[in-house]
C-alpha cells in the first residue's frame, strides 16, 4: 500500500510539473495538431473508414511522441539538476520513484490524444463512434500505462549517454511505421518488422483501442499489452540495479 501511495503521489507531483511549463504546453499543442493534420490530408482522399483508422492512430501517436524522447533523458534532466543523487539516497526504491517520471508523461499525452480527435472531428468531419466505449477507454488507460512503462525503460537503458534525447526521438518514428499507427502492419512483407512489432506494446495497444472503437473483440489485445509492459518494467528494474550497483562502485553516478 505504501508502494502504491508513494507511485500516485510522485505521479500527481510529475504531471503538475509537466503541465506547469511553457515549453511543454506549447509544444503538447502544436506538435500533435501537426502530425495529426499530416496523417488526415495522407488519408482524405480513401473511404471514411480509412480516415477513421488515420484518426485513432494518430491520437495514439500523440502519446507516443509525448513519452519517447522525454523519457529517453529523463535521468538525464534529474543529473542535470542535481536532483538524481537525491533520489538515489532515498530511502524507496529508485525504480518507484522513476516510474511516475514516464508514466506522467504519457498521461500528459492523453491531451495529444484528445486534441487530435477534436481536431479531425472539426476541420474533417470525421465522427468517431465508439462500439464498446467502456473497452476503449480500457484500452486507452492500458496504453498509456504501457508507454509510460515503455519509456521507463528507454530512460534507464540511455542514462549512459549524454545525447540520450536523441536516442528517444531516433525511435519516435520508427515506432510509428512498426507499430501500425498509420499503416497497417500487413503492409510490411518483412517478417523481421512484424516481429518487431510484436515485441513493442503500442501494437497491441493500437489493435485493442481501434477493435473496441469498431466493434471488435480488443481482450486478447489488452492482454498483450498489459504482459509487455511488466515484461518493459521487469527489464528497466533489473538495468536500474545494474547502474546502481556500478555506481557505487565507481563512487560515482556520472556513469559517462
Amino acid at each position: 500500500m505504501r508502494n502504491i501511495r508513494l507511485l500516485a503521489i510522485g505521479w500527481w507531483f510529475q504531471v503538475k510539473i509537466l503541465t506547469r511549463s511553457s515549453f511543454n504546453f506549447v509544444l503538447g499543442i502544436v506538435y500533435p495538431l501537426f502530425f495529426a493534420t499530416v496523417a488526415f490530408l495522407m488519408y482524405r482522399t480513401g473511404a471514411k473508414d480509412a480516415l477513421f483508422y488515420a484518426s485513432l492512430g494518430a491520437a495514439v501517436m500523440g502519446v507516443w511522441a509525448a513519452t519517447s524522447t522525454s523519457a529517453g533523458s529523463a535521468m538525464q534532466h534529474q543529473r542535470r539538476h542535481g536532483t538524481l543523487e537525491l533520489l538515489v539516497a532515498a530511502p524507496a526504491n529508485f525504480s518507484l520513484l522513476m516510474l511516475p517520471v514516464t508514466i506522467a508523461m504519457s498521461t500528459v499525452g492523453l491531451y495529444s490524444m484528445a486534441a487530435t480527435l477534436l481536431w479531425g472531428r472539426v476541420l474533417f468531419g470525421i465522427h468517431i463512434h465508439v462500439v464498446h466505449p467502456l473497452l476503449f477507454a480500457v484500452g486507452i488507460v492500458v496504453t498509456v500505462l504501457s508507454i509510460g512503462l515503455f519509456g521507463f525503460l528507454l530512460a534507464v537503458a540511455f542514462v549512459r549517454y549524454r545525447t540520450a534525447w536523441a536516442l528517444g526521438n531516433l525511435l519516435e518514428y520508427p515506432v510509428w511505421l512498426v507499430c501500425g499507427f498509420l499503416v497497417p502492419i500487413d503492409r510490411f512483407d518483412s517478417h523481421a518488422v512484424r516481429v518487431v512489432s510484436w515485441l513493442l506494446a503500442p501494437t497491441w495497444g493500437m489493435n485493442a483501442i481501434r477493435h473496441a472503437a469498431t466493434g471488435g473483440a480488443p481482450l486478447r489485445d489488452l492482454a498483450l499489452c498489459a504482459a509487455a509492459g511488466l515484461v518493459y518494467l521487469g527489464i528497466g528494474v533489473a538495468i536500474v540495479g545494474t547502474l546502481l550497483r556500478s555506481a557505487r562502485a565507481r563512487g560515482t553516478l556520472a556513469l559517462t
